[in-house]
């Protein structure tokens, strides 16, 4: 599917020496750039009021960063794919993932009403904020929603328009495509899923590791192996050992995630600690909890944990903290994640990755997954 290339590939995106993972994602950094300002030029060009508060505010949000683990897994299956030499596709393969994950995100904090996101205010508490600051009329709390979907959607066409000038000048387009449109969807359902499970109080094991696959692992690493595994022409072998690393990895990534959203430093990692607990967000962790709350017959546990608890007085997150380590909850989903990782690099490995590719995909697990130093050796 060959095609013309890019409007915002120049000459410097083509780099032909080896790249490490790191190096991917720091050359893929310097792509975005190139692709955020393409996009404001064009902006300026459709309304002056709209490219400063809105295409800017979107800008800004990609440039805050995140953890870039998106952008070193394509690579990494490109690289278990055999792929080698221009690496042009790749990192504007991996700067459409960022953009998209802009869009996950802005749109993740308006339904979960997050007031925090990457150490600032979320998208839509920024423009309620600006709002009131201009003394505007009507509600800031619905024009920030409002405003913040639309930022939302804005960095999903992003996203899109780079995705399918990459397709349309690779010779792997339509493979690529394909990707990206079935890790679309993916991502819809999950979130659908999720609000769906808030909505009936569920806290099914089997529905919160649907929303977890769905939502995180699909989208983390098993789609961005299998979109950097397209771009070299994989064959269906590569493919399934990729899919079958990408899902365990994902896994223990969303694992990471849980614990973090119950017991982490709000400093470290940008967002409020206490979120998913006091809305009762159904996990994976609270499903082991209120499963082994159960078992041990601890109603207490079960108690604080249920799903409408919080319409009980007394019933305080710290009590939840304290009910996921005694249940013995945190300490299973500690021993899962470490079992995922392990079982991710094995599939890796089945993937014929060379071992310097091998290294590399498990110091992405370890840095995704958090796994505990003890654990490292299970990694190499």
């Amino acid at each position: 599917m060959l095609g013309p290339r890019p409007t915002v590939a120049g000459p410097a995106e083509t780099n032909d020496a080896p790249l490490t993972a790191p190096g991917a994602t720091r050359a893929m950094e310097a792509v975005l750039e190139r692709v955020l300002d393409a996009r404001l030029r064009q902006a300026r060009d459709t309304d002056a009021v709209f490219t400063h508060e809105m295409a800017e505010r979107v800008a800004a949000f990609v440039r805050r960063g995140g953890k870039r683990l998106r952008t070193a897994f394509v690579w990494c299956g490109w690289r278990a794919a055999g792929g080698s030499g221009d690496t042009g596709a790749v990192l504007r393969t991996g700067a459409a993932l960022e953009l998209l994950q802009a869009c996950a995100l802005i749109h993740d904090d308006v339904m979960d009403g997050s007031p925090l996101r990457r150490g600032g205010p979320a998208m839509h508490v920024d423009f309620a904020r600006g709002h009131r600051a201009g003394r505007a009329g009507g509600s800031a709390e619905s024009f920030g929603t409002s405003a913040a979907v639309l930022a939302g959607d804005l960095a999903l066409a992003w996203a899109d328009d780079l995705l399918t000038e990459t397709a349309l000048a690779s010779p792997y387009g339509t493979r690529l495509n394909d990707e990206w449109r079935a890790m679309r969807t993916e991502m819809v359902a999950g979130q659908y899923r999720d609000l769906r499970a808030q909505a009936s109080g569920s806290s099914g094991a089997e529905e919160a590791l649907t929303i977890a696959v769905l939502k995180s692992a699909r989208y983390t690493v098993v789609r961005p192996l299998t979109l950097g595994a397209s771009l070299a022409g994989a064959d269906a072998r590569t493919l399934g050992a990729l899919r079958a690393a990408g899902r365990c990895a994902g896994l223990a990534f969303q694992l990471r995630d849980d614990l973090l959203g119950a017991f982490g430093d709000p400093a470290l990692t940008g967002k409020p600690a206490d979120e998913d607990l006091r809305s009762r967000k159904l996990t994976p962790l609270l499903a082991v909890a209120v499963r082994l709350a159960q078992a041990g017959g601890d109603e207490d546990a079960a108690a604080v944990l249920a799903p409408d608890a919080d319409a009980r007085p007394g019933h305080t997150v710290e009590r939840m903290r304290a009910a996921l380590e005694r249940t013995g909850a945190r300490a299973e989903v500690e021993s899962r994640i470490a079992d995922l990782a392990a079982a991710a690099l094995r599939h890796f490995e089945a993937a014929g990755a060379a071992p310097a590719v091998r290294r590399e995909f498990a110091e992405l697990v370890r840095r995704a997954a958090g796994v505990a130093p003890q654990h490292a050796q299970e990694l190499v």
